[in-house]
């Protein structure tokens, strides 16, 4: 049953990406504008932070601490749990 689950979850993640892109490519059309974003690489409990302007590396990087801070807690509670 997990697997199942987790199989649904990778094909909702890439149904779900290729529904962005396609909106921003129709987005784009539409409208003459400027593009900014900015994205994460987390590695362990390292980010790496990259983007076009200051206001989406300040975003990223205050997503990207909370996602660390929250799998640093779950890992502890599972590790609690699971002793």
């Amino acid at each position: 049953m997990l697997f199942g689950l987790g199989i649904a979850l990778i094909f909702a993640g890439i149904l779900i990406t290729l529904i962005a892109v396609i909106l921003l490519f129709v987005s784009s059309v539409r409208e003459k504008g400027k593009v900014k974003g900015g994205g994460a690489i987390i590695i362990g409990p390292f980010p790496m932070i990259f983007g076009t302007d200051k206001e989406s590396i300040k975003t990223v990087l205050w997503l990207s601490i909370t996602l660390t801070t929250l799998l640093i807690i779950v890992t502890v509670i599972f590790y609690l749990v699971s002793k």
